[in-house]
């Protein structure tokens, strides 16, 4: 009995090294260049670009296959951060890819079966419900990307288009620095 316990930890031990060495000795590179453009895309694995995904989204860029104004949810501003890290001229949205007005997806809960297709396809979380139970959407977590609304069995989610207001609205600064300084007013007089 000893003695098989301690086969099989020579055994281990063999195979541990095996792997070891074969890791270093195999180790594939990636390309530094797609690592550098997808973290510049915005991670919401739509696929409005035409590619599944936004790694493969970036190595088509990095090969050359594919133009840096493909993304949707990454904006005039994703663009930009890609022709600046890419040393290319920026280009404006391609052919039938320009920006939606920014909207999020909205759950008729009186409709909604539970059947949970839609958490499935939700690339960010943005839902939230159980099995047979009514789903909601986290706004707040929404990209916009559509992806929810095609597995719907019973067609309850909807696009609402969000109004344009410093929520909603992308700026690179923060929010204290759009409130204006207190006005000096004179008191009113007491009558």
């Amino acid at each position: 009995m000893i003695s098989a316990l301690w086969v099989m930890v020579g055994i281990s031990l063999l195979l541990g090294a095996v792997l070891g060495y074969s890791a270093i000795k195999f180790k594939v590179e990636g390309n530094p260049l797609v690592e550098k453009i997808d973290a510049v895309l915005p991670q919401t694995q739509c696929g409005q670009c035409g590619y599944p995904g936004c790694k493969p989204y970036a190595e088509a860029i990095a090969k050359g296959e594919a133009d840096i104004n493909r993304c949707p949810p990454g904006g005039e501003e994703g663009i930009r951060k890609l022709a600046d890290l890419l040393g290319v001229e920026y280009k404006p949205f391609g052919e039938g890819a320009g920006p939606k007005a920014k909207a999020v997806a909205f759950i008729d809960e009186n409709t909604c079966i539970g059947c949970t297709l839609c958490l499935q396809a939700c690339p960010v979380d943005a839902i939230v419900g159980a099995a047979k139970q009514m789903h909601t959407i986290v706004a707040s977590e929404c990209t916009g990307c559509e992806l929810c609304i095609a597995p719907c069995p019973v067609d309850c989610i909807s696009m609402v288009p969000l109004p344009e207001n410093i929520q909603t609205w992308k700026w690179p600064y923060p929010v204290y620095a759009l409130t204006p300084a207190p006005l000096n007013q004179p008191e009113a007089e007491s009558v």
